[in-house]
C-alpha cells in the first residue's frame, strides 16, 4: 500500500514537497518503535537497535508477538528523507564561511551548540540578511535573560 502511495506521488509531476513530508509524517505514525532483542529483559542493554542474529531467535524469525524488525519497507519517500519537517536540509553551521555556503532556496542552518552568545548572534544576523532560515535561534534570548539583573 506504501508502496502504490509513493509511485503514484512519483508519476505525479506536480508532486510537491509539502505532500511528500505529509507522506512521510503519515508512514512515521504507522511505523513500529524499533527496540533491541530482549533489551526489555536485561538492564545492562540499551533499546538501540541491533539487528537479531542468533540461530533460534524469535525476532529473526518473525514470530507473532515479537517486535517487528528493521525492513527497508518501513521506509519514506526518497526525497523527503533527511529533511526537517519544514522540507528545508538541515545543515549544521560552526562559523561565517559555512553560512555563506547555504542556499536559502533548500538550507536551513542548525546553529553549533558550542557557539558562544557572540558569535551566535552574528551568525543570525548575517542569516537574516542572506534571507537563510535558523531553525534554533532562541539562545540569544536565554543568555539576554541571563544578563539581566532582577
Amino acid at each position: 500500500m506504501k508502496r502504490r502511495k509513493v509511485e503514484a506521488m512519483k508519476k505525479k509531476s506536480e508532486a510537491s514537497l509539502t505532500e511528500l513530508l505529509k507522506l512521510r509524517e503519515s508512514i512515521d505514525d504507522k511505523r513500529p518503535k524499533f527496540v533491541r532483542q530482549e533489551s526489555w529483559r536485561y538492564k545492562r542493554l540499551s533499546e538501540k537497535w541491533r539487528k537479531p542474529k542468533g540461530i533460534d531467535s524469535k525476532m529473526r524469525l518473525r514470530v507473532k508477538g515479537w517486535p517487528k524488525i528493521v525492513k527497508v519497507g518501513y521506509r519514506g519517500p526518497k526525497l523527503a528523507r533527511g529533511l526537517h519537517p519544514s522540507g528545508y536540509r538541515d545543515v549544521l553551521v560552526h562559523n561565517l564561511d559555512e553560512l555563506k555556503g547555504l542556499n536559502p532556496k533548500q538550507d536551513a542552518a542548525r546553529l553549533a551548540s558550542g557557539l558562544g552568545a557572540k558569535k551566535r548572534k552574528e551568525l543570525i544576523e548575517k542569516a537574516k540578511e542572506l534571507g537563510i532560515k535558523v531553525l534554533n535561534p532562541t539562545g540569544i534570548e536565554k543568555t539576554k535573560e541571563a544578563e539581566s539583573p532582577k
